[in-house]
């Protein structure tokens, strides 16, 4: 099962990365693979909030829906999926630090290859999926330092 655990700097408050990475409608504007989320019903983000989106993946849409596992307003918020043909869970641990804040990125997903093939392939879909989240983080951290200005 691969996992990703990335780390980035943003030049925001805390507290800003944290609510801002929280809300469904802002995942497409800086995950490449995101086409869509949206949070299921309303009131504040806590543990048992659904979010239902869809994903990009090889060229073809697939829907799924998640479910927050952990809550820790401002610090930390874990989503698992739970409807859907994906198998992943992610987490978002956020503090404050000099520069800004600190996140934490960690994702935790079967890749979906079974077999003797499948297992052979995944480091070579984990390296290229780690790649794919880093220049997200990375475009994270510029979207949200340029809404500073």
């Amino acid at each position: 099962m691969p996992s990703i655990d990335e780390t980035v700097v943003i030049a925001r408050p805390a507290g800003e990365v944290f609510d801002f990475l929280v809300r469904g409608e802002n995942l497409p504007r800086w995950d490449s693979s995101i086409l869509e989320c949206v949070q299921v019903g309303s009131g504040p983000v806590s543990v048992g909030t659904r979010y239902r989106g869809a994903s990009r993946i090889l060229g073809r849409r697939i829907e799924w829906a998640t479910e927050v596992t952990e809550f820790e307003p401002g610090v930390r918020s874990v989503s698992r999926s739970v409807e859907g043909p994906l198998t992943f869970t992610v987490c978002y641990e956020v503090r404050a630090t000099p520069a800004g804040a600190s996140l934490r990125y960690r994702l935790t997903a079967d890749s979906g290859l079974g077999g003797a093939f499948g297992r052979s392939m995944e480091p070579i879909v984990q390296r290229a999926q780690a790649k794919v989240v880093s220049a997200n983080l990375g475009k994270l951290a510029g979207l949200l330092a340029d809404s500073a200005a």
